[in-house]
């Protein structure tokens, strides 16, 4: 159980877990802003490319949080619409990065004249097109790499998720993500939450007695009240999230648990490309060369360069060696 000092912590780049016993129900609430503001404003994307990333983070948040496991929880949007692709992926440890891949004609066209420039609601189909939504949980080489793929369908990515908790047999979830940026004293910053209930198996939740009808009722109950949380509420940095959770549950004497702090983290190093390049002949590299000759590698999350002159890879192809 959560200490009462760790209940008064900052909302911010964290997931508050609870437990509503009288209905056999876990969830958890995530909100996310400076690890927003690292990613989004690092790559300067457009709103409509931007806010889609934001919900995809927090999305990815609430669901590695809501499994066990020792690696790396990633979470893949891919589609051929005019963004091409969302990337984010969280450690154990908390290390959150993510990144888009996207066409900038095709998203002008898909928004058409005269739009704000933000993604319009219910904007899956229209900027994603046909696509997938993949969950992959990666532990090491020593084990099994496990992931679950299913269809872009729905309108947002909560559709989409809820699409594959369906497909794949897992215990009955519910989604609600928003994510905005807010402007103030000449300032842009993005905040992103989400909140997740997921129905308890019987024996975890000590609920063996209870019988079928009483339990879909209670997880009726569940969704209903998470459903009544508003954008606003979910995104207001100055309604706590101890305080959100009471007035959507408060009727249920929500248990809290320890939070989960997350930060905004790249995972590149050079000995990591080190690598990768050392995998790859080194006659195949000249098309990574620059115009001063170096084969320079960027990283896709956090944009930083890595550059190597002929030097630099002989030191790397005579440790393959």
């Amino acid at each position: 159980m959560a200490s009462s000092e760790d209940l008064r912590a900052s909302d911010d780049d964290q997931a508050l877990p609870f437990q509503l016993d009288a209905l056999g129900v876990r969830g958890r609430l995530v909100r996310l802003g400076p690890s927003l503001d690292a990613v989004i404003e690092r790559h300067g994307y457009p709103l409509a490319v931007a806010r889609p990333l934001a919900e995809a983070m927090v999305l990815c948040a609430a669901l590695a949080t809501s499994l066990k496991y020792d690696g790396i929880f990633t979470l893949q949007i891919s589609g051929n619409g005019p963004i091409r692709l969302l990337v984010t992926d969280l450690t154990t440890d908390g290390a959150l990065r993510g990144y888009a891949q996207f066409d900038s004609w095709k998203l002008a066209v898909a928004l058409g004249a005269g739009h704000n420039g933000d993604a319009p609601e219910g904007y899956v189909p229209k900027l994603f097109g046909r696509g997938r939504l993949a969950f992959t949980v990666d532990q090491g080489q020593h084990t099994q790499r496990y992931q679950g793929v299913v269809p872009l369908e729905g309108a947002t990515l909560a559709d989409c998720a809820h699409t594959y908790f369906r497909q794949s047999e897992q215990l009955p979830t519910g989604i609600k993500i928003a994510a905005r940026r807010t402007s103030g004293d000449g300032t842009h910053h993005w905040r992103g939450s989400a909140l997740m209930v997921q129905q308890m198996p019987e024996f975890d939740a000590g609920r063996i007695d209870v019988d079928r009808e009483q339990r879909e009722d209670d997880w009726r109950k569940a969704v209903i009240l998470m459903a009544s949380a508003t954008e606003t509420e979910m995104l207001d940095v100055g309604l706590p999230a101890t305080t959100l959770l009471h007035r959507l549950f408060h009727a249920e004497r929500p248990r809290l648990f320890t939070r989960r702090p997350f930060v905004a983290r790249c995972r590149c190093s050079r000995e990591r490309i080190d690598r990768v390049l050392r995998s790859i002949k080194r006659e195949e590299l000249d098309d990574l060369r620059d115009k001063s000759g170096r084969v320079a590698v960027k990283c896709e999350f956090c944009s930083t360069e890595y550059a190597y002159d002929d030097h630099d890879l002989d030191r790397i192809y005579a440790s393959a060696a």
